[in-house]
């Protein structure tokens, strides 16, 4: 294949330097970088002006979530191939990402030479999937699904995210703003009960007792 022209999106520099050099250096012209943008609404202006291939894209975009940018993406340019390259492989990561319609799904942490495999393939029109990943769950030696109790004791804002729905999300930002359940209601047009539903179940998920707490954790870990 010759000039394939590629965006890279994702907002940690030295990650994205790095692979640009190597593409250049294994490649020559065969892969072209024609862009470099650190967020999502970034990537949507640049794909408004150019004829991209492909995208390498980190689902833990400063502005937005990858997940639900995919399909957004897919709807809007739909010749443009997106191969996802990113540092979070769990399976329903990797199940939502191809059913919004991603063509491939790669870790960073997995060999680099992955990539040029991965990028030939989804433009020879082919799914790609890195070694270590799956969009189911692993099972135990019985069959069964296995699930892992461990839970990391730091999770960044991109995991935190995935644990609200948008509903969720709408009503923690807005409790964020000091809002009471009344003035939430009147805002999303529902009732003051599925405000208070909605709050019980954002402070379950996100492991706080009171709604000062629920603020502080939602600010300190910049979820709203």
């Amino acid at each position: 294949m010759i000039g394939i022209k590629t965006i890279i999106a994702d907002s940690q520099k030295m990650f994205v330097e790095g692979i640009s050099t190597y593409l250049k250096s294994r490649n020559n012209a065969a892969i072209k970088i024609v862009d470099k943008v650190p967020s999502g609404e970034e990537l949507v202006e640049v794909l408004n002006t150019s004829d991209a291939d492909i995208i390498l894209m980190e689902l833990n975009l400063p502005d937005q979530d990858g997940l639900k940018l995919i399909p957004e993406l897919k709807e809007k340019f739909p010749n443009v191939r997106i191969c996802v390259l990113t540092a979070y492989g769990d399976y329903r990561f990797v199940k939502e990402a191809f059913q919004g319609g991603a063509d491939g799904f790669l870790l960073k942490s997995n060999p680099i030479e992955e990539l040029l495999v991965g990028i030939n393939e989804v433009m020879d029109g082919n799914t790609f999937l890195s070694d270590g990943l799956r969009i189911t769950p692993a099972s135990n030696s019985n069959g069964s699904a296995r699930t892992d109790k461990s839970k990391s004791l730091y999770e960044d804002r991109f995991l935190i995210r995935q644990k609200l729905t948008r509903r969720e999300q709408e009503v923690l930002e807005l409790i964020a703003q000091a809002k009471n359940n009344k003035e939430i209601a009147d805002e999303l047009f529902i009732s003051d009960q599925t405000v208070g539903v909605h709050r019980k179940n954002i402070m379950r998920k996100l492991g706080v007792r009171n709604t000062v707490n629920l603020i502080k954790f939602a600010l300190e870990n910049e979820i709203v």
